[in-house]
């Protein structure tokens, strides 16, 4: 492979060093399995002994629209149970003369679906979780879809709600049937975690509340306010478990029982959907910052400090896990990080 691991290391030692993010876990590879691999920092700046491992838990936030609702939806794609382009409203009693009911799943998937840009869902539709799904599915509009790319994580929330509505499933279920447990992701799941996990996962934001940081608790209050699970965030997951997932993505012949989804959902998935819109948007997925068509590189990023890319034409994924939440909400710092470790990665 092109890169070299040590020039990995020594960006992701600088980012400890420059209090970027407490501890860090990578990894670089190809179908055939992980090529270069390591760990740097600690878990809990609190606790400096406590070095970071490759088996560190982490909240995984928004790699949970990748790892819950993308892979669901797929999983109803490929079933032939869902038409990406057809409007929500024309089979979902939930929306059918709603505003967005004229949305498509394809539109959610892109960002095109000229959702509210904000969720802010405790003070606009209070803390009654069935109280919340209603409010989110018969909002108005921001705009009229089809006409911006605009990113919300309401995109994810509703097409979580509507896996689960075509599915008859939650969608903690729905991810461990279709995806989690098929493919040997033992690991991951949805929080709140049970004490061993927590014991080993990597701490997040400051809870005023508590005045302790967020461990095994999801950060994002989204979903902690729908009691762990939504398509927002709130998943947990360590590398190994990533690995297998990417690594599935490029070879879909390595799962001894094959997940929901499969190659044509992959493929369908990490190509521009957006048209002349920008930013470029495929499914979920979104072309990696820096990067050129040629090179094929598409990413998925999470607030705490999680990201994971994939490039099907090099045969090849990455993956680096933080808690940079640890420290700030500042984006920038571990903008600059990611962006030369896919650099490095995918050169």
């Amino acid at each position: 492979m092109p890169y070299r691991a040590d020039r990995i290391e020594n960006l992701l030692n600088e980012g400890v060093r420059d209090k970027v993010y407490p501890g860090a876990v990578w990894a670089v590879s190809d179908s055939g399995g992980v090529r270069a691999t390591g760990a740097t920092g600690v878990l809990d700046p609190d606790e400096p002994d406590v070095r970071m491992r490759p088996d560190t838990v982490f909240d995984a936030a928004s790699l949970t629209k990748i790892l819950a609702v993308w892979s669901s939806i797929g999983a109803l794609w490929e079933d032939g149970v869902l038409d990406l382009d057809a409007p929500l409203g024309t089979f979902w009693d939930e929306v059918t003369g709603r505003p967005l009911g004229a949305v498509t799943a394809h539109q959610l998937l892109t960002h095109t679906a000229g959702l509210p840009l904000r969720a802010q869902l405790k003070s606009l539709y209070g803390t009654d979780p069935a109280g919340i799904r209603r409010g989110v599915l018969h909002e108005v509009l921001n705009r009229p879809p089809g006409e911006a790319v605009e990113y919300t994580d309401r995109a994810a929330l509703i097409l979580g709600y509507l896996a689960e509505h075509l599915s008859g499933l939650p969608l903690d279920q729905l991810s461990e049937a279709r995806t989690w447990r098929p493919l040997g992701m033992n690991t991951t799941r949805f929080g709140p975690l049970p004490t061993n996990l927590a014991a080993r996962c990597a701490p997040t934001e400051l809870d005023q509340d508590t005045g302790t940081h967020l461990k095994g608790t999801a950060h994002d209050f989204s979903a902690r306010l729908l009691c762990g699970v939504c398509g927002i965030a709130g998943t947990f997951t360590v590398l190994d478990d990533l690995a297998i997932f990417l690594r599935y993505m490029l070879d879909l012949t390595m799962a001894p029982t094959r997940a929901g989804f499969g190659a044509e959902w992959t493929a369908h998935s990490l190509i521009v959907q957006t048209g002349d819109l920008q930013p470029k948007r495929g499914l979920f997925w979104h072309p990696a910052p820096g990067t050129t068509a040629d090179q094929d590189v598409w990413v998925h990023y999470g607030f705490t400090g999680t990201g994971m890319w994939i490039s099907p034409s090099q045969d090849r994924w990455a993956v680096l896990l933080t808690n940079k939440l640890y420290y700030t909400r500042d984006r920038q710092p571990l903008t600059d990080v990611r962006n030369a470790f896919c650099q490095e990665a995918f050169a």
